[in-house]
């Protein structure tokens, strides 16, 4: 996942460099042997698929076309902070200066993507994101929870 322009450029740079290699790849047509020239093409696509789909992503978030972020587990919460501070059009730096705290307070927060980070500030950040959070507790059916422990 992108979380800031830094980001953004350079995984821009890298697909512009997959894809002027993998342009050399097929002016080499006849010096490589065609399977290996088509694994290399093949890892090369892959890797411009994968950094696109994050491109697009995040210009998606910038762009505002992402309203409603879904979260499926609490664990998705991290992500969805990130994103949403990206769709409100938030910088890190910004997002530092409402929470109080230095610029490099959050980049390490969102590069650990808030590992070790408690309740409360994650509350504090969506706080200073104007975000509402809503989620269900879904309790287990009597079929789907564990069967009790009987010694």
């Amino acid at each position: 996942m992108i979380t800031n322009e830094r980001q953004y450029r350079i995984t821009r740079a890298w697909v512009e460099r997959f894809e002027r290699d993998m342009a050399a790849v097929f002016e080499q047509a006849g010096t490589l042997d065609e399977r290996a020239r088509q694994a290399l093409l093949d890892q090369y696509a892959s890797q411009v698929e994968e950094l696109r789909s994050d491109l697009d992503a995040y210009d998606a978030l910038r762009r505002g076309d992402v309203r409603v972020i879904e979260l499926h587990s609490l664990t998705e919460l991290p992500d969805a902070l990130i994103r949403a501070r990206i769709a409100a059009g938030i910088s890190q730096e910004a997002l530092a200066q409402r929470l109080g705290l230095r610029k490099q307070q959050v980049q390490r927060w969102e590069a650990t993507r808030y590992a070790g980070v408690g309740l409360d500030r994650l509350q504090a950040v969506a706080d200073a994101l104007g975000l509402r959070i809503r989620e269900q507790v879904l309790l287990p059916t009597s079929e789907s929870s564990p069967a009790p422990h009987i010694e």
